[in-house]
């Protein structure tokens, strides 16, 4: 199978949003063309939106997309070969998901994580189908399996975690007479002391922020892994130390760029002018690789997720329990937690105590 992409091939086009759509119809339509013959077409086709509608809802837009790209490979595989993509047989699955991981011709073979959400994105079409999932049968089990051996499941590269020595070193060579610092300082300490995604972070607006008599609750709308939107809420505990509070530097920071409602990290332009729209997540990455640079580390090595690792990495070190971390980032169980840690009242036992800010 051919390893171009729409910038080489021109016959290869890219999912769109609406292609992700079309797919979700698609299957959609399968599932309830039986029931077409002597029915209300007109409602038929009501629920029919309403029923992929539902589907859309159900996962978040970047998986969406990342199916439908898989999806569209996958049936470009099967056209070329002149087979069917839809229902497909196992055999057909195992030799799409084989030829990924052997391409021939001295091609590289694609990643196992890119590999088992083909093979994912294959079993999501046909179950919403209503056909038999090839995807789970035993012939597809075995040759995963497999592939994961041939290729490894080698780590991706990490990117390193700022510990509080390296938070205490930048926030010491910022100047508080500088708007840009002032806001940089409540970003990196607020980042490291809940935790927070870039994405996360870069969307916190005033509302989402309450006092609290030992600092502030910091009330999470919708996350990566909360994309039902059911909400959670990080306490975040005054520092021990007055220049690196995370608590008194967001304070700060409101009462500097007087922002009162509204998006809470913002730009800032070379005449100091603060914008009135939320900084993005890779502003907050850039600002992480910048001040990490400005301490002598390389800024290759760090990126938005820095303060979140090293957040977790420090708090472990310093005796924090994994439940109390993890009720900081988020996860649903400290297996998924280990990763990030290298070497019904609220403020119980904040995580954020741990950090010695």
């Amino acid at each position: 199978m051919s390893e171009t992409n729409a910038a080489t091939d021109p016959h290869r086009s890219v999912p769109t949003p609406t292609d992700t759509e079309n797919m979700v119809s698609q299957v959609v339509s399968t599932q309830l063309v039986e029931a077409r013959n002597g029915a209300d077409l007109q409602r038929l086709e009501q629920l029919e939106s309403k029923i992929a509608s539902a589907l859309r809802a159900s996962r978040s837009e970047a998986t969406l997309k990342a199916y439908a790209s898989d999806w569209a490979d996958f049936t470009l595989w099967c056209e070329t070969a002149g087979l069917d993509s839809m229902p497909a047989t196992p055999a057909i699955v195992a030799a799409y998901l084989t030829e990924l991981a052997d391409p021939g011709d001295d091609r590289p073979p694609r990643a196992v994580s890119t590999i088992q959400r083909r093979r994912a994105a294959i079993s999501e079409a046909h179950k919403l189908a209503g056909r038999p999932n090839p995807a789970l049968d035993p012939l597809v089990k075995q040759v995963m399996k497999g592939i994961r051996r041939q290729l490894g499941v080698a780590p991706k590269n990490r990117k390193a975690g700022l510990s509080t020595a390296d938070i205490r070193a930048i926030v010491s060579d910022l100047d508080d007479t500088h708007l840009i610092d002032v806001r940089d300082k409540a970003i990196l300490l607020l980042g490291f002391a809940t935790a927070l995604r870039r994405s996360s972070l870069a969307a916190l607006t005033v509302t989402d922020i309450e006092d609290h008599p030992e600092g502030l609750l910091i009330h999470l709308r919708k996350s990566k892994t909360d994309q039902e939107g059911k909400g959670r809420h990080i306490e975040v505990a005054y520092g021990e130390h007055h220049n690196t509070c995370p608590v008194r530097s967001l304070r700060t920071w409101l009462d500097a760029a007087a922002i009162a409602d509204g998006p809470i990290f913002r730009q800032i332009d070379r005449h100091g002018n603060i914008g009135t729209t939320p900084l993005a997540g890779n502003s907050i990455a850039r600002t992480i690789k910048k001040h990490a640079a400005h301490i002598g580390k390389n800024p290759a090595d760090y990126a938005g997720h820095s303060t979140r690792r090293g957040f977790s990495t420090e708090a472990s070190r310093n005796g924090a329990p994994d439940r109390t971390i993890a009720a900081t980032t988020g996860h649903t169980t400290t297996t998924g937690l280990r990763p990030y840690i290298e070497d019904a009242e609220t403020f119980t036992n904040p995580a954020s105590k741990y950090l010695g800010l």
